[in-house]
């Protein structure tokens, strides 16, 4: 299985960076390859500075080595090694009125001291994060994560839609991150589920990305927008910031783990500001996404 899943995410890496080079028509991707002292390593491909994109990240690792001390902890064991691989991306458009999105996909395996596999599962998901409201984008996102969803079974949509409300959701602030997507973790073998079958699900959810996400950024990408709108997004983007510092299990993990801080950084925009008590103008374009945030809806009926 991980040599199954590591070329799925190899392969839809260079998909997805051929069609987002091709969407900002400027910038390209500058790759980084790294290795992990401790077993393994992965390859980031940065884009920044495009005609489209300010700033975007589309990684894949595959590390192995002995079980963290913390993932000792979270399981209870006292030794054992460990396999992950994954794909990570973050897209920040320079357009105020474009989404930022962020999708990862990725697969853990624990072993005994024989090496025999303890425990795997699949994990991941996709969210949408707007500084302005359309309910056509918010819609059109939804409803391609859902038929997704629906092709394995129509439970899954509205159980990963509520556990994405849930996850990217700024506590401190009382207001979630974005308009949500899907969200899943510890996705195991069941009486009824293989691993294959989760495999199938969460690839059928990887492969869907670029349909729930490049319509939006299409539609959006060259609207005419004031330094009022691009001030928004910054002060907006501190937020995405707070979550990925403040909440965000993946960054604290990394951040515990020896893992590379430029990748696990990757995410973070390149311009944010924050301003003391920052109110939006009453009856604003902005208030009414401040609305939504506030109390997280269902985009599909």
């Amino acid at each position: 299985m991980k040599e199954q899943f590591q070329a799925y995410i190899s392969q839809l890496q260079d998909t997805i960076c051929k069609k987002l080079e091709a969407i900002d028509g400027k910038a390209i991707f500058q790759e980084d390859l790294w290795d992990r002292p401790e077993g393994g390593g992965g390859r980031t491909r940065v884009i920044e500075n495009g005609d489209v994109f300010e700033k975007g990240g589309v990684n894949i690792s595959a590390v192995h080595g002995v079980l963290p001390e913390v993932l000792r902890k979270q399981f209870s064991v006292e030794e054992g090694d460990f396999f992950a691989c994954g794909l990570s991306l973050v897209l920040h458009p320079k357009n105020p009125f474009a989404p930022t999105v962020h999708a990862n996909w990725r697969y853990f395996e624990m072993y005994d001291g024989s090496g025999n596999i303890v425990t795997q599962w699949f994990g991941g998901g996709q969210d949408l994060t707007p500084y302005y409201l359309f309910d056509e984008d918010a819609i059109h996102f939804h409803q391609v994560c859902k038929d997704a969803c629906d092709k394995h079974s129509d439970l899954f949509y509205p159980m990963y839609k509520k556990r994405c409300d849930e996850y990217f959701f700024n506590t401190h602030r009382n207001e979630a991150r974005g308009i949500g997507g899907l969200f899943f973790d510890y996705l195991k073998e069941t009486e009824t589920l293989t691993m294959q079958d989760r495999y199938d699900f969460v690839t059928e959810i990887g492969n869907s990305f670029l349909n729930s996400y490049l319509p939006i950024l299409e539609r959006r990408k060259a609207m005419p927008y004031s330094n009022a709108n691009k001030k928004w997004q910054e002060v907006r983007r501190g937020r995405y910031v707070e979550f990925n510092l403040v909440h965000d299990k993946g960054t604290l993990f990394g951040l515990k783990t020896n893992g590379r801080i430029e990748s696990i950084l990757m995410s973070l925009p390149p311009k944010v500001q924050w301003h003391y008590n920052h109110l939006p103008s009453k009856g604003s374009e902005e208030e009414k996404l401040v609305a939504v945030l506030q109390n997280p809806k269902e985009w599909l009926k």
